[in-house]
Parts: structure tokens; C-alpha cells; sequence
């Protein structure tokens, strides 16, 4: 399947201190962040920032799967976010599902936690955006990517609701910017072979195409080669983040 670029709008709700939109492969996520705000003692942490994440369906309420998801964001998001910076506070995450894939939860061959893995690479890249949108400090950036497995063993990246409902197993996989695997969520039957496969495919489409060095034997980008492939996830983090950056510069171009 031919991923189609997201679709990216960086503060698009007043009220927040830094939000974003998120729209690919068939999912639409708005993300508000707030913080670092007072909290309540009986959740104050004395050494570090806590984090507090909600997550609203397309309809009705949340349920067990949205609390599943939440307790994953959050212990993402922690690695992410210098806590550190600011004891004692609160950092508010609030995700709110505007469209989702239709088959989502018709996965067969899977048991029903699987449904859960398919909508992660939109939150986290939502929730990514909308923090870089505020002036909370970062340890790093993050992205992820979705991987299906069908039964021959053939990988669907960015897969449809027709190769999700097809495949034997389904991948997350979120890599920070310095190139460390930070989530791995699988469900499904797979052989450890099959998930090599699936971890560099992810890799490729988080960071980049890698080459071999010659010289040090190191993996590193190749510039050619990065201009000929699809643009990584990281790339359009990089470009959407500069492009921010650089209209927000714009007055002192006036001044000039």
C-alpha cells in the first residue's frame, strides 16, 4: 500500500498551550497539551513533573481499551518529556479521536487486544506534535509506525482496514530521534524471523532508509539515497517543526 503523507496542523486550538492535528492512514487525532499546571498534592511527585493522559473515542466513552491505551502514552510520553524540568507540577495530555479505519475492531485471526494496537502510531505522533507546540522541554522526539503480517508472511506497512482484517499479526514500533526502539507492541502469532523483518521495515519508515559504513562499519543516512525514498517519518517532524519555526520568525524579517 502507497502511504500517503499525513496530513499535519500545528495549533489548531486556542485554549492549550500547544495542540496539533494528525490525519493518516485512515485515523484523524486532535491533541491539546497543558502544562506544567498545579496538581493536586496526592498526585505530586516530588522530583519530577507527573503526566496525565486522556483518551476520548470518536463516540461514546471510554472504555477498558482507551485505558489501555492511556497507561502506554503515558509511559512513552515520561521517557520523552524532561520531567526533571519541572517538579511538583502537571502535564496534560488530551487526545481526542475524530475518525477512525471503519474495520478497526474486525480483526480476525487476532484476539481483541489487537484492536488496540492499530490507532497508537496516530496518537503518538498527535501527542508528539502538539508537545513541540509548547514550551515544555524534550529529551528527544519520537515516532512510529504500523506493520501488518498476513499469513504468508508478506508485510503490509501502513496497512488498510482490508489488510488488518486479513493479517495473522499486527506491530507497533516507536523509535526516538537518537535511534533507540522505545515501544513494541505485537499482537498475534509470528516467528522471531518474521519480527526482524517487521523491525527493520518499521526502523526504515520511523528513521530512514541506512546504509553501511565503509569506513567505521556504522549504519548511517545517505543523503542520495534519503531524496530517492519516501521521506521517514522523522523527516516530516523535522520539515513540519522548521516550518513552524520559520513563520513564527517571520516578524524579525520586518524589523529588518
Amino acid at each position: 500500500m502507497v502511504q500517503v503523507p499525513p496530513a499535519i496542523t500545528l495549533s489548531p486550538l486556542d485554549r492549550t498551550d500547544g495542540s496539533a492535528t494528525y490525519s493518516s492512514n485512515g485515523y484523524t487525532i486532535i491533541g491539546g497539551v497543558n502544562g506544567p499546571v498545579e496538581v493536586q498534592r496526592r498526585d505530586e511527585l516530588p522530583e519530577e513533573a507527573a503526566i496525565d493522559v486522556a483518551l476520548r473515542p470518536a463516540s461514546g466513552v471510554g472504555s477498558i481499551r482507551e485505558r489501555h491505551l492511556e497507561r502506554i502514552l503515558q509511559k512513552t510520553l515520561r521517557q520523552i518529556i524532561l520531567v526533571s524540568a519541572h517538579p511538583r507540577t502537571l502535564i496534560q495530555v488530551t487526545l481526542q479521536v475524530v475518525s477512525a479505519q471503519q474495520d478497526e475492531t474486525k480483526v480476525s485471526g487476532i484476539t481483541q487486544a489487537a484492536s488496540n494496537t492499530e490507532i497508537l502510531p496516530a496518537l503518538f505522533q498527535t501527542a508528539m506534535l502538539a508537545l513541540l507546540t509548547t514550551s515544555i522541554p524534550l529529551a528527544m522526539t519520537m515516532t512510529s509506525s504500523l506493520v501488518a503480517v498476513n499469513a504468508g508472511g508478506d508485510l503490509s506497512p501502513h496497512p488498510s482496514a482490508k489488510e488488518l482484517s486479513a493479517a495473522s499479526s499486527v506491530h507497533v514500533l516507536a523509535f526516538s530521534s537518537l535511534g533507540n526502539l522505545l515501544v513494541v507492541e505485537s499482537e498475534g502469532e509470528f516467528s522471531m524471523d518474521v519480527w526482524e523483518k517487521v523491525y527493520s521495515e518499521a526502523r526504515r519508515i520511523c528513521l530512514g532508509p541506512e546504509k553501511e559504513d565503509e569506513d567505521g562499519g556504522e549504519d548511517v543516512r545517505m543523503e542520495g539515497q534519503e531524496r530517492q525514498e519516501s521521506a521517514s517519518l522523522q523527516d516530516v517532524l523535522r520539515s513540519t517543526v522548521q516550518s513552524m519555526a520559520g513563520r513564527e520568525l517571520k516578524w524579525k524579517e520586518s524589523l529588518g
